[in-house]
């Protein structure tokens, strides 16, 4: 909403009110940014050294170098205003840094996520079987997001220049990892139809198993094969399948 003007080309008293309010609190805040500026330049030299020199064998000291950089951050009214007073702070390589950090540790959530999952019996069966899909739907976006990074070439060369450690965005590390932990929900989306099907039966079940081959044949594409635990549960619901074919 803009500022007011009478007939007589007047500021309303409100407007007025408004408008001296945004100069004192924008005067106010340039006032802390150049308050911090001073306090903290020795430290922030400092931390710029560290961010210059910093290396790294492993994503998990990434994650905690970025933890420790935010945490002397923090106490800065604006991180960007006072930073901006400091033309040698290495941005790039901090944002980078941060980049690297954030999508790590978003992964390893959900990974965390994925393989506590237990299926709550007490929901209906849509309920479950939409939440099992919905964290796989969330999974395969984070890992083709991840992998889109990985193989974009912008990106190659600015952790290489960086040092930042990358293999962990490979199959042979956590993306691996990742697509192995889908079996999880495999699992138990497709022992939650066959639990359906024992207790209830009913003329839904063709559609339920159909259901759960496709969900099983998504999962098994995404992880690249399917171990043991889900073969055995998968067959089960096979033979479901050619039970209810002879029908």
């Amino acid at each position: 909403m803009g500022n007011k003007i009478n007939q007589n080309g007047v500021l309303s008293p409100e407007s007025s009110r408004n408008m001296i309010g945004e100069i004192e609190n924008r005067s106010k805040y340039l006032s802390d940014i150049k308050s911090d500026t001073d306090r903290h330049r020795d430290h922030i030299h400092f931390l710029i050294s560290k961010v210059e020199a910093a290396t790294f064998t492993d994503i998990s000291e990434v994650e905690t170098f970025v933890k420790w950089i935010d945490e002397e951050l923090s106490s800065l009214v604006d991180e960007r205003a006072v930073l901006k007073h400091f033309p040698k702070w290495p941005e790039r390589k901090a944002d980078s840094l941060r980049e690297a950090a954030c999508n790590y540790k978003g992964l390893k959530n959900l990974e965390t996520e994925v393989m506590s999952f237990k299926d709550n019996p007490k929901e209906s069966i849509t309920q479950a079987l939409q939440k099992i899909q919905s964290l796989q739907d969330r999974l395969e976006e984070s890992v083709n997001n991840t992998e889109k990074m990985r193989d974009s070439t912008a990106t190659g060369k600015r952790y290489k220049d960086f040092q930042i450690p990358w293999e962990w965005m490979l199959d042979t590390g956590l993306i691996g990892q990742l697509k192995y932990s889908s079996l999880r929900l495999a699992q138990e989306y497709m022992k939650r139809i066959i639990n359906e099907l024992e207790s209830n039966g009913g003329s839904k079940e063709g559609n339920l198993i159909l259901q759960g081959v496709r969900f099983a044949y998504t999962i098994h594409q995404f992880a690249r094969g399917f171990d043991g635990e889900t073969l055995r549960i998968f067959n089960e619901l096979k033979k479901m399948s050619t039970s209810e074919s002879r029908r």
